[in-house]
């Protein structure tokens, strides 16, 4: 019987202080296995999460006290939050922790697409010496399009414009007089689409965010444009976005998320070949630092509540 449940990975420095409080199973492979994730729950008090672990209401009733459940990250489309309001448990996403790994990595990325040499190892090994093909673009002078404008859009808005960028964002969410509109032009979506040269997605997975990027939305985008999803996969219709990159309609991209996760081979084979693109699997805002980061965010608001429920 444990108190708290951690059913992915978590910084071990976290995990120990969390063992030191109360009775603590950590299993970071406790998510493949459901069965025993109901029971191992059972019990518990506080369930750790990352974005795997899908807890809606079937799981949530595997755990009749369960108090909290601790998002280690920020995206919550994994977790019910209807059904964790209904049944009075709290949900503590680690808010702001990992923007710079995100950041950092919209930036990279950002700067790979344009540039284009870095994604042709296999021919420079092979004894080819395309350097006329391989003559890229700068980032400065051109226009950084942020779908989405919190706060880890901000974060890329200000290293965007730090490096040259303009920087524009659509975020109908965002008041008009808001002061975050000092770091950007607020444009409509379809402006965003058509004035944009990397075009950065930072929005939840929603009814409405669902394929926001579709074939529709690619087709008003410039050619020589690039796309960087680090944000939710489903907000990217993937065989648009395929069809788009193999016609030459788009001249790069990075998806980090995906519809459906772990990217199995048959789905991933829409976008196997393609030269200029970068899949990575979800760890944009996963780095040593950030990993630390988030574990004792969420590790703090644990200890805090078992505090408090002495």
């Amino acid at each position: 019987m444990s108190r708290i449940v951690i059913s992915e990975f978590m910084d071990e420095d976290a995990v120990v202080r969390l063992t030191g409080a109360t009775s603590t199973a950590y299993q970071p492979d406790l998510v493949d296995r459901p069965d025993d994730l109901r029971r191992t729950i059972a019990s518990a008090e506080v369930l750790i999460v990352r974005n795997r672990t899908r807890v809606d209401a079937a799981l949530l009733d595997a755990a009749p006290g369960l108090r909290a459940v601790g998002r280690l990250g920020v995206g919550l489309d994994n977790i019910d939050l209807p059904a964790c309001k209904e049944r009075g448990i709290t949900v503590w996403p680690a808010t702001g922790a990992n923007d710079l790994a995100v950041c950092e990595y919209v930036i990279t990325t950002a700067m790979m697409l344009l540039r284009g040499a870095y994604l042709a190892s296999d021919r420079v090994a092979a004894g080819e010496w395309p350097r006329q093909s391989l003559i890229g673009r700068e980032m400065s002078g051109r226009v950084m399009g942020l779908l989405g404008f919190g706060s880890i859009a901000r974060q890329v808005a200000g290293c965007a414009r730090a490096l040259g960028m303009q920087v524009i964002a659509h975020d109908p969410h965002l008041p008009a007089g808001d002061p975050a509109w000092a770091a950007a032009t607020s444009v409509g979506f379809e402006q965003l689409m058509e004035g944009a040269d990397v075009l950065s997605l930072h929005v939840p997975l929603t009814s409405q965010t669902w394929h926001v990027i579709d074939r529709a939305a690619l087709a008003r985008m410039q050619p020589r444009a690039v796309l960087i999803n680090a944000a939710r996969g489903g907000v990217v219709d993937e065989d648009a976005l395929a069809s788009a990159l193999r016609e030459g309609r788009l001249a790069g991209a990075a998806l980090d998320v995906f519809e459906t996760e772990p990217l199995q081979a048959e789905a991933g084979s829409r976008l196997a070949g393609i030269d200029n693109v970068i899949l990575t699997p979800h760890v944009a805002g996963v780095t040593e630092e950030s990993n630390v980061r988030v574990s004792n965010l969420i590790a703090d608001k644990v200890l805090a509540h078992l505090k408090e429920r002495v």
